[in-house]
Formats: structure tokens, sequence, C-alpha cells
């Protein structure tokens, strides 16, 4: 199984829910706080760069949510700008395995990475975002999404 470095936004039930599916299929995780590491361009980039700018932000963040920041409206150099600024904008889960890394929580593209296991919910599933949930153990079928309200 495969050793990945997961930064998240500690407390977030999406990141929970990830981390749970990654360690029930067996892989261990170097989990790290997404909004307090000390971020610098190159290191950012290294994560966001293959991506489209508009594809770096977390949808669910607050001033995007608001309408003040709209990802779609922003050139690369002004959105990283904001990133580095405010890791709360930061797309989640970063997550890196050797020179690999990824961004978000693609079911399927993760499953093609490194493997989910026989239990890997459908392709589907959204993963991504900090839906409010409870976690009932490590089985991910034993997890379910409570709706924020």
């Amino acid at each position: 199984m495969a050793h990945l470095t997961f930064y998240e936004k500690p407390g977030c039930s999406g990141n929970a829910r990830q981390k749970a599916l990654l360690r029930t299929a067996g892989h261990t995780l170097d989990v790290r706080d997404l909004l307090s590491w000390p971020w610098t361009a190159e290191t950012l980039l290294a994560f966001i760069a293959p991506l489209p700018a508009s594809e770096w932000f977390n949808r669910a963040a607050p001033r995007v949510k608001s309408g003040e920041v709209v990802p779609e409206t922003l050139d690369a150099d002004t959105a990283l700008t904001l990133l580095l600024a405010e890791p709360l904008l930061i797309r989640r889960p970063l997550m890196q395995c050797g020179e690999r890394r990824m961004v978000g929580f693609d079911v399927a593209q993760v499953h093609a990475w490194v493997g989910l296991g026989a239990h890997a919910p459908a392709p589907d599933t959204p993963l991504e975002g900090c839906a409010a949930m409870t976690v009932h153990g490590a089985d991910p079928h034993a997890i379910r999404y409570t709706p924020s309200t």
C-alpha cells in the first residue's frame, strides 16, 4: 500500500471521510494542516499548476460561496496570491505520494492512483467539501453524510 502526505483542514468532515477511505484501503497517512503549512509559490504550484486556476479553489470557502472571490475571473498570478494569503481558499485535500501530487478527492482518480480497495465508493460519490457527516467507523460504507443546514 501507499504512504501519502495528506494536507487537510483540521476538523473538516469531508477530509475525515477521505482519510477513513484511504486508511481502510491500507494506506498510511502523514496528515498535515493545510491552513498553517508554510506554503510558498513553488510548493503550492507543485500541486495546483497542472490544473486551470479556477480549479485551485475550495468552492465551499466563505469568500467563494459569497461571490467575493470568483475563481473563473482570476488569472493564475492573482489566484496564487490569494491562495497564499488565505489558505482556506485552497481546494482540498492536497495529497502526495512520492513525486506524484493530487488536488481534491475524485474517487475514480484516487482509486486509479493508489487504489481504494474492494469497498471503494461509486466513482460518482461526492467526497469533496465539508458536508457535515457522522463517522461511525473505519468501514467507508458505515460513514454517512448528514446534510448541514
